[in-house]
């Protein structure tokens, strides 16, 4: 998966880039995912400030971004969070 996202990539931007796209394009959004004991829903996916892909989260009127790879999947995980995965992998 992750040669697929990143087949055109030559830069490590590049390759984030692309498994970003896999990760916009697939991941079936919203979402309910519990982090720290509290129920969120993840309203979509972003490229941070700081290089990482994050989930844009809401709870009532509060929002946050949680780095992707640090957000727990609910069981069933949702479609496209195999990119995920591919993500975690190619981070290392």
């Amino acid at each position: 998966m992750v040669d697929e996202a990143t087949v055109d990539a030559y830069t490590e931007d590049e390759q984030l880039t692309g498994l970003f796209t896999m990760i916009e394009e697939n991941l079936a959004v919203p979402f309910n995912a519990t982090v720290l004991g509290v129920e969120m829903t993840v309203r979509r996916v972003d490229l941070g400030q700081d290089g990482r892909i994050v989930a844009l989260c809401s709870r009532g009127p509060d929002r946050q971004s949680i780095g992707i790879l640090d957000l727990p999947m609910p069981t069933p995980a949702p479609g496209g969070a195999e990119w995920i995965e591919a993500y975690r992998y190619w981070a290392g």
